[in-house]
């Protein structure tokens, strides 16, 4: 099952209580995803303990094929996003819990 932000949001509210809105959580998610992609950007690594590391891998130039075609096309040098995730995190999924 693929959990979208609207379900996170949902998930969040619910979580929360009467005391936040919807529209609230959905704010601050939003927020929390802006400053992260702000951050990534910038070049910066995001730690976030017990979860993981979100940061930027430099991808290096290469000469790829049009499958159609056969042509060479060149692909610049790119910034990817990179997660990794942390022992904890790992060690959770691999329990079930």
């Amino acid at each position: 099952m693929t959990i979208t932000k609207a379900n996170l949001v949902e998930e969040v509210a619910k979580e929360i209580g009467p005391r936040v809105t919807k529209r609230d959580v959905g704010r601050i998610v939003q927020g929390f995803m802006d400053e992260m992609i702000k951050t990534l950007i910038q070049g910066n690594r995001i730690e976030l303990r017990g979860f993981g590391v979100f940061s930027t891998k430099l991808r290096k130039p290469k000469l790829a094929r049009n499958p159609k075609t056969k042509e060479p096309v060149n692909i610049p040098p790119r910034r990817v996003p990179v997660f990794k995730a942390s022992r904890l995190l790992k060690g959770t999924i691999a329990k079930g819990s």
